[in-house]
């Protein structure tokens, strides 16, 4: 598949981090949409990407196979800061870039995209955050997101029984999970895509 979408706006990690931070000091957050809500969540992501900035750490299996990439890429990710999945996996994404030179990490907002996000639904929906790998023929060479498959699961269940949980409820047990995990899911299912 071609990724033929042109980008007028993009951020690299530190410059979508100090957007947030922008955006928190005049009590905002990214999109349209300004709610309470969406607010409080920008507020807890951001401290939980300062949290997973500093402990994250790219296994030795995942590490290897970054290294192999030789020709560029470019990875853009979808996402907003409101998003928890987001926060809980944007940090492993660039510290994965990081490790190997020929990867640009690129962030885009999805609200701003929506040709982009159109062309990469989970499932039919609008799910963030979504990886799309390209190389330098701007053919997709992959895609992941928007969350480990066990947290996918996990949401799934959700949705088709809630059991009498509110989606707060929920969204408590999809953290703890992510917390539990440690990136550990993220990173297996990203060295079987490299």
């Amino acid at each position: 598949m071609k990724f033929d979408h042109e980008i007028p706006n993009s951020f690299t990690y530190q410059e979508y981090l100090d957007l947030i931070d922008g955006l928190l000091e005049v009590g905002k957050t990214t999109g349209e949409k300004q709610t309470e809500t969406l607010l409080d969540f920008t507020t807890l992501n951001r401290r939980r990407m300062k949290r997973l900035d500093k402990t994250v750490q790219v296994n030795g299996e995942l590490r290897e196979k970054i290294s192999k990439i030789k020709g560029k890429q470019r990875w853009i990710v979808l996402t907003e800061a409101w998003c928890g999945d987001a926060a809980q996996n944007l940090p492993l994404l660039a510290k994965m870039a990081s490790e190997n030179e020929n990867i640009e990490l690129r962030l885009i907002l999805r609200d701003e995209n929506p040709d982009i996000m159109n062309d990469f639904l989970t499932n039919g929906g609008k799910s963030i955050p979504k990886l799309i790998a390209i190389d330098e023929a701007s053919e997709v060479v992959f895609t992941w997101g928007p969350r480990p498959e066990p947290a996918q699961h996990l949401l799934r269940e959700y949705k088709a029984n809630p059991n009498g949980r509110s989606y707060e409820e929920f969204n408590i047990e999809l953290h703890t999970w992510y917390a539990r995990d440690k990136t550990v899911s993220a990173q297996e299912e990203l060295v079987r895509l490299l």
